[in-house]
């Protein structure tokens, strides 16, 4: 039984920093913008955070095809900045799009990979029969200390995916994952904070995470990137996601509709969901999108995704991803540590 996609919605706050106002508070110089291949980042309001970015995006996948949220038999959110160390975020969820009681929820950590793995366990779900439809959120408000490496790129988004078995806008194919134990980032608890390992992030863990789940879906599919219409890869900055794609063998124009992180920062678990959104608001029936997703710690899942009529039905029926993203209010360096609760009494 194919399974997949029945209804996507996005969720992007409208503040927005430069990069380069950044660099000049810290003396960092501009031409850092351009190293990173990020301008510019999404900042939360002062009463959004990750549970109000996921009902948003929610409301938004619920309202572009007309579900029944009632139909929803698992909502599982995913995201690394949960607004409770002890409360899940799923019931909030849940409560706030008005689905029946008799649903099912959990918050899922794994980095900046924590939304596609809840699309994993609600294809389980689905494809056993075990619930109609499944609600997967990916949402972050993401941090980075004053002066880090991370303040430049750590942004504000989410994404929700409705999974299902009929009606699809998307079929998802086939999924493979890849995981190992490599600690390149993490925050303990009670820090305000994450720490990196620096370059130590690059090669044993992004690239080697994600060329794997990659090229293990390829070759279990027996396909080629030109296979594929589209390519989406986390995107923790613009440089990594090009540099990737590159060395698999996939092409510019693959990527570029997907690469959304040059205008909006790197919204962690809401990242390669963003980017699959923003492919799916152009992509035609018929298409065909490859996606890898990247979370520290660490692993990939990469998914092989085919475009299907009623995408052409739901697709004016929410904001699309570059509504979002034009819908820009820039803020200075002291409003946005406000924003961003930077400064503590």
């Amino acid at each position: 039984m194919a399974s997949g996609i029945i209804s996507y919605g996005v969720y992007i706050p409208r503040f927005r920093i430069r990069v380069d106002e950044i660099a000049r508070v810290w003396g960092d110089g501009e031409d850092i913008s351009e190293g990173l291949r990020v301008y510019e980042k999404s900042v939360p309001d002062m009463d959004e955070d990750a549970v109000t970015i996921a009902v948003e995006a929610s409301r938004n996948a619920i309202r572009r095809a007309g579900i029944d949220p009632k139909r929803i038999g698992a909502v599982y959110a995913g995201s690394e900045s949960h607004p409770y160390a002890v409360k899940p975020t799923g019931t909030i969820i849940g409560e706030a799009i008005c689905t029946s009681p008799n649903f099912t929820a959990a918050d899922f950590e794994f980095a900046c990979k924590a939304g596609t793995a809840a699309i994993q366990a609600c294809l389980g779900l689905v494809s056993s029969n075990l619930i109609d439809l499944g609600l997967a959120v990916g949402t972050d408000v993401s941090q980075g200390a004053p002066g880090d490496m991370l303040e430049y790129t750590a942004a504000a988004g989410g994404a929700a995916y409705v999974i299902g078995s009929s009606d699809l806008a998307a079929e998802i194919e086939a999924f493979q994952s890849f995981t190992t134990d490599t600690p390149d980032f993490w925050r303990r608890e009670g820090m305000p904070y994450p720490e990196h390992g620096g370059r130590f992030t690059g090669e044993p863990a992004y690239f080697k995470h994600v060329t794997s789940a990659a090229l293990g879906l390829l070759r279990r599919l027996d396909r080629v990137p030109e296979d594929y219409d589209y390519a989406v890869f986390h995107q923790p900055n613009g440089k990594f996601p090009a540099r990737v794609a590159r060395k698999l063998g996939f092409s510019k124009e693959q990527i570029e509709p997907g690469l959304v992180v040059p205008m909006i920062g790197n919204t962690y678990s809401g990242s390669c969901l963003l980017g699959l959104a923003a492919t799916l608001d152009v992509a035609k029936p018929g298409d065909s999108i490859f996606v890898t997703s990247f979370g520290s710690g660490a692993g990939s899942d990469a998914f092989s995704i085919k475009v299907k009529d009623r995408i052409e039905e739901i697709r004016d029926g929410a904001p699309s991803v570059r509504d979002y993203i034009s819908k820009a209010q820039y803020l200075d360096y002291a409003m946005y540590a406000k924003h961003k609760g930077k400064l503590r009494l």
